[in-house]
């Protein structure tokens, strides 16, 4: 059995570009935009789900219903994303050496991405700090994080910004090339909901 890799979705945050509505609960294809992001988490069977609540918790976690998932609440999901990885990574069993960070509003990111992110890092002669997807010359989500050689920089970090600033010192983050183009697509305001489908036209 391969080492499990666990997943952390963010699902915390305020979508303060999005208007009043909370934008996770926004509908996409007949389900909250949410729900989209922990389908692919758990379809991917890479090992424990975590999904870190906050603004309109207790919507998101209606959401969620059904799903084998465990929910962290973050009281202080105000202060930034930092505050929701740090509570998602904590969440997660000591036994679990990396970890997907899923955003909760990127609907097109599928489980075989998820999958391929996994096996790059499994499969790297040296354990990397950080596999990260790359289309078309641009960085993009979820990053699969190594917790081990992370675990002090991810301690420490603060206010609204996830692990970049961390990785964009190492020389140990291993780039994979995908043809997926929703690991760069993130849904921020309701114009750019409208425009998504995951439905081929």
């Amino acid at each position: 059995m391969p080492e499990p890799i666990g997943t952390v979705l963010l699902a915390a945050g305020r979508g303060t570009r999005f208007g009043a509505s909370p934008k996770l609960l926004s509908p996409l294809d007949g389900k909250p935009l949410v729900r989209h992001a922990a389908e692919a988490a758990l379809a991917g069977d890479l090992g424990p789900v975590v999904a870190v609540l906050g603004h309109a918790g207790e919507g998101v976690r209606a959401a969620l219903a059904g799903l084998p998932l465990t929910l962290v609440e973050n009281p202080d999901y105000a202060e930034g994303l930092s505050t929701s990885l740090r509570a998602g990574l904590g969440a997660l069993p000591d036994t679990v050496a990396a970890a997907l960070v899923l955003l909760g509003d990127m609907p097109q990111v599928g489980p075989d991405v998820l999958v391929r992110l996994a096996e790059a890092f499994r499969s790297a002669p040296a354990a990397p700090a950080a596999v990260v997807p790359v289309r078309d010359g641009q960085r993009g989500n979820p990053v699969l994080l190594n917790r081990r050689l992370l675990a002090e920089g991810l301690a420490g970090m603060t206010g609204d910004r996830g692990a970049g600033p961390l990785l964009a010192r190492r020389d140990d983050v291993l780039e994979l090339a995908v043809e997926d183009a929703g690991v760069l697509v993130d849904v921020d305001t309701p114009a750019a909901l409208a425009g998504l489908s995951r439905t081929p036209v």
